[in-house]
């Protein structure tokens, strides 16, 4: 099976559940929850059977730019829905709705790098499934801390929209802020242990960028979850914490295959 059309059709749904529910939001009503996570749902199985077929072939993982993108936005999308089920996050869906559509067309249609495909021990694909996770959990928290300085903006200045008057109070989006963070701290952490035990060397020349900025970025994270806990950070201050800190790991991992894959073509 060719994954053109799953990735049509998944590009088509995220799309549609995106205008859906932007266009209630802009109308100050609340979209029907379950209509939107079926789209949502439907749309992921598609994403995940266009990128089975994208990521697999005889020689191993082809983890290439674009194909990691879209790997990582589905498992984002994926454990937006799934939080939905507990917790009232359904407005990030907002954002990761056309971040869906971009990966999964782009996975589709963008010209591959020149990377080999994985073909390695299960330690080194634990590893690699950590740091997809890291990263997927630690872009929902940026996600949420854009939606926290909107929020944040328009009930400083009165001019609540549509949308932020669906959202939860403001202390409630600062909480589920810092678990994400959490859950994308631990997860991160996990990951560089779990390559300093099963890669080689971390420090090669082709891995150094990408293992500094990674480890830069944890500390980034690790000072932020430090004064959030000790000095009661909140506000502008853990938004720019956030922001730097996903740069960085941005930076270490999708900046390093950009140069690696298009530029050096290693």
């Amino acid at each position: 099976m060719h994954p053109l059309l799953p990735s049509l059709a998944a590009a088509l749904l995220y799309a549609g559940a995106a205008a859906y529910q932007g266009l209630r939001l802009t109308q100050r009503s609340i979209p029907d929850k379950r209509l939107l996570a079926s789209l949502g749902a439907l749309a992921l199985c598609l994403h995940g059977v266009s990128l089975f077929f994208q990521l697999y072939d005889v020689h191993g993982l082809n983890l290439d730019f674009f194909n990691a993108a879209s790997l990582i936005a589905c498992a984002v999308i994926g454990l937006i829905l799934l939080a939905c089920l507990r917790i009232p996050v359904e407005n990030l869906l907002l954002l990761l709705f056309p971040l869906g559509t971009l990966t999964v067309l782009a996975a589709e249609f963008m010209p591959s790098g020149t990377i080999n495909p994985i073909n390695e021990h299960p330690g080194i694909l634990a590893h690699i499934l950590l740091s997809i996770l890291a990263y997927g959990m630690l872009t929902i928290a940026v996600f949420q801390a854009i939606l926290l300085l909107l929020q944040d903006h328009q009930l400083k200045h009165k001019h609540p929209s549509g949308l932020i008057r669906n959202f939860p109070p403001l202390q409630t989006m600062e909480s589920l802020l810092f678990g994400f963070l959490f859950a994308g701290w631990l997860l991160l952490s996990l990951s560089l242990l779990s390559g300093a035990l099963y890669i080689d060397d971390l420090f090669a020349q082709h891995l150094v960028h990408k293992t500094i900025l990674s480890c830069f970025a944890w500390v980034v994270f690790a000072v932020l979850l430090w004064g959030r806990h000790q000095l009661g950070w909140r506000g502008h201050k853990a938004i720019r914490w956030t922001l730097a800190g996903f740069c960085l790991l941005m930076l270490a991992y999708f900046g390093s295959k950009l140069v690696r894959e298009f530029i050096l073509h290693i």
